[in-house]
């Protein structure tokens, strides 16, 4: 599997994931899920490990072990949106397995969050057109 097609690149990425995108947290994770509205059609993916974390040594371990989390549930993240998962202090001691948990649940919230917005968005754009008045004849 060719992951370079999943990562998010650049700075603005991150950011527009973290500021715009739906947030779910759990203990030692924060998942922020945003959906694009053009450029691929693959999930993007990115962490960020804070040195409050550990040296760098820690930092990487983490980073591996969400990678291969993230990787076994690609197919979850929704076609065309963005996932950044921040790591919080001590998560360099939590097991994989409920590491794993913690992330499944954070991405699973943040995606119901995503198509709750979704769903809310679209009614309150055809109860906006429902609401208007109809045009009538110019006089």
């Amino acid at each position: 599997m060719n992951w370079s097609r999943h990562r998010l690149h650049t700075a603005q990425q991150f950011r527009t994931a973290s500021r715009r995108g739906v947030r779910a947290a759990r203990s030692h994770v924060v998942a922020h899920l945003v959906l694009r509205t053009e450029g691929p059609q693959e999930a993007r993916v990115g962490f960020v490990v804070s040195t409050k974390v550990g040296n760098s040594v820690i930092r990487h371990r983490v980073t591996r072990r969400l990678r291969e989390i993230t990787r076994a549930h690609l197919a979850e993240i929704p076609e065309s949106s963005d996932l950044v998962l921040r790591t919080l202090p001590g998560i360099q001691d939590v097991p994989f397995a409920e590491l794993e948990e913690q992330v499944v649940g954070a991405l699973s919230s943040a995606r119901r969050k995503l198509e709750r917005r979704g769903a809310r968005s679209s009614s309150e754009g055809s109860s906006a057109a429902a609401s208007a008045p109809a045009p009538g004849p110019r006089a």
